[in-house]
């Protein structure tokens, strides 16, 4: 190995071991009091070695949006890998893929739904609002996929597919923001897979001619 890879590694070891550290900042203490003396004191490291990687506590929040973004992708594209599935299986697959991303990491989802909606896209490097975008329009992409068939065979109202998986998304998200607001005023109660069900059979309803 050389002396740049060595480097190269080391950054990167150091970059997730400052992502971890802000994660758990971030769940313990919220987004608004959390401070970058806060994550560095996690992570054991001086607060200028974090500005070394994050230009600031809106860039290091957003970051931690792209792990979610990757197993959303990763579970899509295996969806649409299989061949053999029927449109009604393949729905089935779309929702119980949207609901084990919120179980992978239900926080990480919540800030990225708040990312979306809020004005720290404006504080971000352009490198990291691109790999954003890029991997929110191809996990988009890949939800089209699952319409695509249905709607070009006329099983489906005749609609642009990517629309509807934007419509899935906007469902989706809204049932976690508001089943889980729900959930702070009694944390006992916890109905979010059953309102996914139901909020998906509705909608795949709707879509049918």
């Amino acid at each position: 190995m050389g002396i740049q890879e060595r480097k190269e590694r080391e950054r990167e070891r150091r970059k997730q071991q400052i992502i971890v550290a802000a994660k758990r900042v971030f769940s313990d203490k919220g987004f608004s009091k959390a401070t970058m003396e806060d994550i560095a004191k996690e992570a054991e490291f001086s607060p200028g070695t974090l500005y070394l990687y994050f230009k600031n506590k809106d860039e290091l929040y957003a970051s931690l949006s792209l792990r979610i973004l990757h197993y959303l992708y990763i579970r899509l594209e295996n969806l649409n890998s299989d061949e053999h599935m029927s449109r009604g299986q393949r729905m089935d697959g779309l929702k119980d893929a949207m609901y084990d991303v919120y179980k992978f990491d239900p926080m990480i989802l919540i800030n990225l739904f708040h990312l979306q909606s809020s004005e720290t896209l404006k504080n971000l490097t352009p490198e990291l609002l691109s790999e954003i975008k890029k991997l929110s329009r191809s996990s988009l992409a890949e939800m089209a996929k699952v319409f695509e068939d249905g709607v070009n065979s006329g099983i489906y109202i005749n609609k642009r597919p990517i629309a509807l998986a934007d419509i899935v998304w906007s469902l989706f998200s809204g049932v976690v923001l508001w089943e889980t607001s729900k959930s702070i005023i009694n944390a006992e109660k916890d109905y979010l897979k059953d309102t996914l069900e139901t909020a998906f059979e509705i909608f795949n309803r709707g879509i049918l001619k």
